[in-house]
C-alpha cells in the first residue's frame, strides 16, 4: 500500500480502531492485550474515562493561548508534580525529548553562569534521551547517531552502572557541568543499577558542584512502584524530565528544577509555542490524580514483583534465558540471541511486547492491569520464549 508518511517507523501489520482499559481492537475485530502501554505511555489503558472526561471538558472551553498569558491548568500542573517530587519548579514541553533539550540547556546555561565557556554533561552507555540532534547526541547508541553527524559536542560518556567512572571524569575534565542518567535504561535493554547508584551519583554531583539530572520520561508516573523512580533511594535531583505517561497519549513534556538549577532561567532563556497548554495540562492533571491518588504507584509495585515472580518461576535456569530483570512495571527478559521475531509472534497470539537492545523483550503494561491480566502475559511471554528457545536448539541441532 502507497502511503504520504516518511518510511521512518517499520511498522507491524496492524491498525487499531479501538482501546478499553489494557485492550485494543484492531479493524477486524481482533482483540490484543496491550503489554506495552505505547512505549510506557499510556499506564491508564486506553479510553480511561477520567482523562477522557478532562480532555472533552477542557476542549469544549479553550485549547490553547500560549504561553504569553497565564495559564490555571498549568500553574495547578506545576503545583502538583513539585509536591509529588520535591523539585521546585517547572518548564512544559511536548515531548520528552523536548524536556531533554531544555534539561541540557540549563546545564550549559548554569555552567556559563560559572564562567565555564565549553560545558559538558556526562552521559551514559546505551542510554536513550531523544532524537533531536542534542538528545541524539546525548543518547549511547551509534547505531541510531549514524548518519546525522556531526553530533553536538559537550558530552562525555561512560558506562552505565558505574560510579568510578563518573569519579575519573571529575579528575579528567574541569569543563563538567553536570551529569544526565535515567534511574532505569529503557531503550538500552532495561538495565536496573546496583542499590546505591542515584545515591552515589548525587554525593559527586554535590561534592564537584555538577547538576544531578535525571531523565524519568520512561521510568516516571509510577511505573517502576514509586511516582518518580528516584524516590526508591530518597534522592531528589537538581533537574527531572518527565513526559510519557504523563499525558496517556496527549503529548507533554516536563523539565523540573530544583535548588541551584531553580532559578537559572528567566524571561527569553527557553520556550514553547504549544508547551503545557490548557488540553494538555488538563489531560496531565487527570493522569497524576489518577495515579498518585489511586493507589496505582504501590499497585506497579505488587504487580511487578507478581509478574517477575511468575517469570522466575517459568523461566530461570533454562538455557537460552539470560536474565529476568525489572523494578514495577517496568520488565525485561534478556536471551543469549537476537529475538526481534517474537514481536510479530506475539501480535499473531494477540498480545503486544516489544524487543530492544536486540535481545532483550521488554514489557510496560498499564498500571491499571488486574492480576489475571497480569498472569496472562506472564504465561503468553513465557509460553512464546520457550517455543523460540526450543526451536533455536533444535536448529542449532
Amino acid at each position: 500500500m502507497t502511503t504520504a508518511i516518511m518510511p521512518t517507523y517499520a511498522r507491524l501489520p496492524v491498525q487499531f480502531s479501538h482501546g478499553e482499559g489494557v485492550w485494543l481492537w484492531d479493524e477486524s475485530g481482533k482483540r490484543y492485550l496491550d503489554a506495552l502501554s505505547g512505549i510506557a505511555v499510556c499506564s491508564l489503558g486506553h479510553a480511561h474515562p477520567a482523562v477522557s472526561g478532562a480532555i472533552c471538558e477542557q476542549a469544549g472551553k479553550l485549547v490553547h493561548t500560549s504561553n504569553l498569558y497565564g495559564i490555571q491548568r498549568q500553574e495547578e500542573l506545576a503545583r502538583r508534580l513539585t509536591a509529588l517530587t520535591g523539585m521546585q519548579n517547572v518548564f512544559f514541553a511536548n515531548s520528552g525529548a523536548e524536556a531533554n533539550e531544555a534539561a541540557i540547556k540549563l546545564a550549559r546555561f548554569y555552567g556559563h553562569s560559572r564562567g565555564i565557556d565549553r560545558p559538558a554533561v556526562v552521559v551514559m552507555e546505551s542510554s536513550f534521551h531523544g532524537r533531536t540532534l542534542a538528545t541524539l547526541s546525548a543518547t549511547g547508541n551509534a547505531k541510531i547517531q549514524a548518519g546525522f553527524e556531526p553530533l553536538v559536542e559537550g558530552f562525555v560518556r561512560v558506562p552505565y552502572n558505574d560510579l568510578d567512572a563518573i569519579r575519573q571524569v571529575a579528575e579528567q575534565h574541569a569543563n563538567v557541568v553536570a551529569v544526565l542518567v535515567e534511574p532505569v535504561q529503557g531503550e538500552g535493554g532495561v538495565n536496573v543499577p546496583t542499590a546505591g547508584y542515584l545515591n552515589g551519583i548525587r554525593e559527586i554531583c554535590d561534592r564537584h558542584q555538577w547538576l544531578m539530572m535525571l531523565d524519568e520520561i520512561q521510568t516516571g508516573i509510577g511505573r517502576t512502584g514509586r511516582f518518580v523512580a528516584c524516590q526508591h533511594e530518597a534522592v531528589v535531583p537538581d533537574v527531572l524530565t518527565l513526559a510519557k505517561a504523563l499525558g496517556n497519549g496527549v503529548p507533554i513534556g516536563a523539565c523540573l528544577a530544583s535548588g541551584k538549577a531553580a532559578g537559572l532561567y528567566g524571561p527569553g532563556n527557553h520556550g514553547s509555542t504549544f508547551g503545557g497548554n490548557p488540553l494538555a495540562c488538563a489531560a496531565a492533571l487527570a493522569v497524576v490524580k489518577e495515579v498518585a491518588d489511586g493507589g496505582l504507584v504501590e499497585r506497579a509495585a505488587e504487580l511487578g514483583e507478581r509478574m517477575l515472580n511468575g517469570f522466575r518461576d517459568r523461566l530461570t535456569g533454562r538455557s537460552g534465558v539470560v536474565d529476568l530483570r525489572g523494578k514495577g512495571l517496568m520488565i525485561g527478559i534478556q536471551l543469549g540471541r537476537p529475538c526481534t521475531e517474537l514481536v510479530k509472534q506475539a501480535l499473531s497470539q494477540g498480545l503486544l511486547i516489544n524487543v530492544t537492545a536486540g535481545s532483550t523483550i521488554r514489557l510496560l503494561p498499564p498500571l491499571i492491569l488486574s492480576d489475571a491480566e497480569a498472569d496472562q502475559i506472564v504465561e503468553g511471554v513465557s509460553d512464546l520464549v520457550l517455543n523460540f528457545l526450543e526451536q533455536a536448539a533444535e536448529t542449532a541441532a
